[in-house]
């Protein structure tokens, strides 16, 4: 007998047909002798839905309020489907994130996991049941008020647990096959990868890639957590993500492949800083300033400094969400720093090139901007790693460049197309 935890993102119980395939799938895995443990999404689009309720309410909701309201919808699903499940003749619990002991600090709205105490859920498995678990969701330790992980919490819970558990592997159910070479909404020819590592998945995950999120990644690497990325519409085997690499096509050995894959991210904000001095400290004060105001920085550029001025720019990329917060931190300052001006722009796309296997393989770079200058795309900042190189275009040229890049390095399928079984992809 093993323990498997299971997630189900949104669009695989996002009616009541779906929930009851998704409630068959489990009892197949429990009567096949497995103890499992559920976490479910909410149905569909409805915690955007929910977002875009609470702003026709006020433009700035609450953020205790909105963890309260966010948390509705996993928790309809989670009953819900401790419903299908026992009326196919096996016995469901189902639990909040509070009643499955995740603890989390008090970060509303992007809370970070400190502990599970996961002891109600071994009562459960050990009564025989499968034990169903509200993703995205915790209570703080303290003040016990209940707070939400931010996108993709879902994957951070499932994750979460099975560390807690020892469980011997987190299957994440989505609606596609597994991880891809890009975005199949995108390009329809994108190659599905049988395994990969956590440093690649990593770089997509930063990158924009959305079928596993950032913090689900450091948390199964930092717990060593076997990843199985599969759709919960098909049978097909997935994506293992591992600290294992994959064997390279026609190669005896281990040894990664040049390129893992094409992420993109339409999410992210330019904020360019104009006429700067160009001073020892500016910077520090610049970049203080963001951080002080809680907003992550991704990508910087700086100007060589005009000589005859003694100026320069900087210009650097955020959330779109959080560019407000940023530039009025800024212009708080402004007077202070010395700067002359702000810009503000969110109509970028960034597109990053994501393989282990390029450190150790010259020219990467070269076919890169060869291949977006072919398609006509624009380049505005660059940004490498030792195995990503991310560069930023115009939001309407992004979808063209995705294509160009993955053809470049010849990653299309001779397969067919890839198969997005539902999903929004908003």
């Amino acid at each position: 007998m093993g323990l498997i935890v299971q997630k189900y993102g949104g669009s695989s119980v996002a009616d009541a047909e779906s929930i009851k395939r998704v409630a068959k799938r489990i009892t197949e895995a429990r009567r096949a002798g497995d103890d499992v443990v559920v976490v479910v999404s909410a149905m569909g689009d409805t915690t955007d839905e929910l977002i875009d309720l609470a702003n026709d309410i006020t433009p700035l909701p609450p953020s205790r309020e909105m963890d309260i309201l966010l948390t509705a919808g996993e928790r309809i699903s989670m009953s819900l489907l401790a419903m299908a499940i026992a009326n196919l003749g096996v016995e469901a619990q189902s639990f909040t994130g509070q009643q499955a002991g995740v603890i989390t600090d008090d970060s509303h709205g992007r809370a970070r996991i400190i502990d599970v105490k996961a002891s109600r859920i071994r009562q459960a498995l050990d009564a025989g049941n499968v034990a169903i678990v509200a993703g995205f969701q915790g209570v703080t330790e303290h003040t016990n008020d209940v707070t939400t992980l931010g996108r993709g919490g879902s994957d951070t819970t499932a994750v979460a647990l099975a560390a807690a558990l020892d469980a011997d592997v987190c299957e994440i159910y989505t609606d596609v096959d597994g991880v891809f070479t890009a975005d199949p909404r995108i390009v329809p020819s994108a190659r599905k990868l049988d395994r990969v590592t956590y440093e690649e998945m990593l770089d997509l995950a930063a990158s924009g890639a959305k079928v596993l999120m950032l913090r689900c990644v450091e948390y199964a690497r930092r717990n060593e957590v076997t990843i199985h990325v599969r759709s919960s519409f098909s049978g097909r085997e997935g994506t293992l993500v591992t600290d294992e690499p994959a064997v390279a096509e026609g190669e005896g050995h281990m040894e990664q492949p040049i390129i893992s894959g094409v992420a993109h991210d339409r999410s992210e904000a330019k904020v360019t800083v104009v006429g700067v001095p160009d001073v020892p400290g500016t910077a520090a004060q610049i970049f203080e300033t963001v951080a002080a105001a809680e907003v992550n920085i991704d990508m910087i550029v700086q100007n060589v400094s005009v000589a005859q001025t003694g100026l320069t720019d900087i210009s650097f990329t955020l959330p779109a969400v959080d560019g407000p917060r940023a530039t009025a931190a800024l212009k708080a300052v402004q007077e202070q720093v010395g700067f002359e001006s702000l810009q503000f722009d969110d109509t970028i796309g960034k597109l990053s090139l994501v393989g282990a296997g390029m450190k150790s393989h010259p020219g990467v770079s070269a076919r890169l901007f060869a291949a977006l200058r072919d398609a006509g795309i624009n380049i505005e900042m660059i940004s490498t790693s030792e195995i990503r190189v991310s560069v930023v275009t115009r939001a309407d040229q992004l979808d063209d460049a995705v294509r160009a890049v993955h053809t470049a390095f010849g990653l299309d399928s001779s397969e067919g197309e890839a198969v997005v079984y539902g999903g929004t992809g908003r």
